[in-house]
């Protein structure tokens, strides 16, 4: 009942938009929760914290199995989702359990951390969970006194235990690797210039690189990972000019067609019984984004695609992929 309530505002529904709004506005919610970085827009929604850009990275790195990135400005969230923030109640509240105890001689990263000493703390605090209360650590699913929170908890780690649950894959076929290689002549959408990143998205699924700042032709060389579900659609890119004190602009967008490289994947099964050869193409046409016909090679045992985008529904801009299917054993 309380949750109903909480969906209420003189006796009309709060929207989800205005939920999650109400939820990041509060004091310990205005700072990420890994590094302590003013203004997060990011979200983990099965753990139930707000994060900076650069700890979103990491999170993405460790897997939707134990955190699963949500956009606050882009993403659409469920009730659902919105409903397991709200149950967490915050950061503040989610971080005296992940870092109940910090040993003496760890750290906890600052704003200003480099990548190493955030990709070791978070590890360390979502993945191998070496700060939650010992109580916490092995907790069976099957007692009746374990409270909901701390079982939401420990289900969000039950694939990382080594246990024969494997609820978190079975609906994934395999992996896909994206490495944003760089943007050319990208549109401006600042005074002189734009502050660009990359957006995709496949299914529920979101994961961005760093933003570059003051660059119109980019190089981001950054590796993105995404599952791929049974029923996968095409993968959705979108550009967007970084802002601090407004939305940000979006500065084209495209959708890459994924049934020529899984479909030829499949087909030839393990790539590493093969040598260097050519196994499929996607065709430019004028019903796509093509620069160019994009090949799916064999190389050195790995299925992988070049990709040249020419950006949708703005002025100008290119952006240069690099595709690799990793099949699930």
């Amino acid at each position: 009942m309380a949750m109903n309530n909480r969906r209420l505002e003189f006796g009309r529904p709060v929207s989800s938009k205005r939920r999650l709004k109400d939820l990041l506005v509060q004091k310990d919610n205005r700072f990420c929760a890994d590094c302590g970085a003013p203004d997060p827009k990011w979200a983990s929604a099965n753990i139930g914290v707000f994060v900076c850009l650069k700890c979103c990275g990491v999170h993405r790195s460790l897997g939707t199995h134990i955190s699963r990135i949500l956009s606050v400005t882009l993403d659409e969230w469920s009730n659902d989702e919105i409903d397991a923030m709200v149950e967490v109640g915050g950061n503040a509240s989610a971080n005296s359990i992940y870092e109940a105890y910090i040993p003496e001689g760890c750290t906890k990263p600052g704003p200003d951390a480099s990548h190493e000493q955030r990709v070791k703390f978070i590890r360390s605090k979502y993945e191998r969970q070496e700060f939650l209360k010992h109580s916490l650590r092995i907790v069976s699913t099957k007692s009746n006194r374990q409270s909901s929170f701390s079982k939401k908890i420990m289900d969000s780690f039950r694939s990382t235990s080594g246990s024969k649950n494997m609820e978190g894959m079975v609906e994934f076929m395999g992996m896909l690797k994206v490495k944003v290689v760089n943007g050319t002549n990208l549109a401006i959408r600042d005074m002189m210039s734009s502050d660009p990143y990359v957006v995709l998205k496949l299914g529920q699924q979101t994961v961005q690189t760093a933003v570059i700042k003051s660059n119109l032709n980019p190089v981001w060389n950054e590796e993105l990972m995404l599952s791929v579900p049974q029923q996968f659609g095409p993968l959705s890119m979108r550009v967007f000019d970084h802002d601090l004190f407004s939305a940000d602009d979006i500065m084209g967008e495209a959708e890459i067609d994924l049934q020529p490289l899984i479909t030829s994947a499949i087909a030839f099964g393990d790539a590493g019984m093969f040598d260097d050869m050519q196994i499929g193409k996607w065709l430019k046409s004028n019903d796509n984004a093509l620069i160019e016909d994009s090949i799916v090679n064999i190389i050195d045992g790995k299925v992988k695609q070049d990709i040249s985008i020419k950006l949708q529904n703005v002025e100008c801009g290119e952006i240069y992929l690099e595709l690799e299917w990793i099949c699930l054993e």
